[in-house]
Formats: C-alpha cells, sequence, structure tokens
C-alpha cells in the first residue's frame, strides 16, 4: 500500500465529510464519545455498502487499510485544485 501525501489531513477531511453523508442517508450520527477507531470502521461499512468504494479482502480488512480506503475515496471527491492535494 502506497502512502499518499497528506494521508493524515485527508483522513480528517474523510471522516468529516463522511459523517455528513451518514446523517443524510439516515444514520443517528457519531456521539462524542465515539473513538475514531469506531467512526472509521462505520463510515468504511456504510461507503462499502453503498458502492461507493470497493470492499478490501476479507484478510486485509484492517484500520490501516480502511484509513487508507477512507483517504483515497476523499481524494477522488475533492476538486484538483484543493490545498489537501498539492
Amino acid at each position: 500500500m502506497k502512502k499518499i501525501k497528506n494521508e493524515t489531513a485527508l483522513l480528517k477531511k474523510a471522516i468529516e465529510i463522511g459523517e455528513k453523508y451518514a446523517k443524510n442517508r439516515g444514520y443517528k450520527g457519531f456521539s462524542a464519545t465515539d473513538a475514531s477507531k469506531e467512526k472509521i470502521e462505520a463510515l468504511y461499512r456504510l461507503l462499502v455498502n453503498d458502492k461507493l468504494i470497493h470492499p478490501l479482502p476479507a484478510d486485509k480488512e484492517d484500520l490501516l487499510s480502511m484509513k487508507h480506503k477512507l483517504a483515497l475515496w476523499i481524494a477522488k471527491q475533492l476538486p484538483e485544485d484543493h490545498p489537501l492535494l498539492k
């Protein structure tokens, strides 16, 4: 897995956008006490369920890979001139 530039910042943006997407889909939302690990897994599973990202193979489904997938997803959603992509 090749690390992408600004992956940590892209992941934060993916969680932010993903939470809004989940609420629009009818998810009750995340509480302030939810760990980022739980948010990442829930958002990953929602996006896979909605066929917005391809699922990871079952043996490669770990937190690090999910983070990477979310960062890739948001990088494709942002406009080309977005500061996180430079």
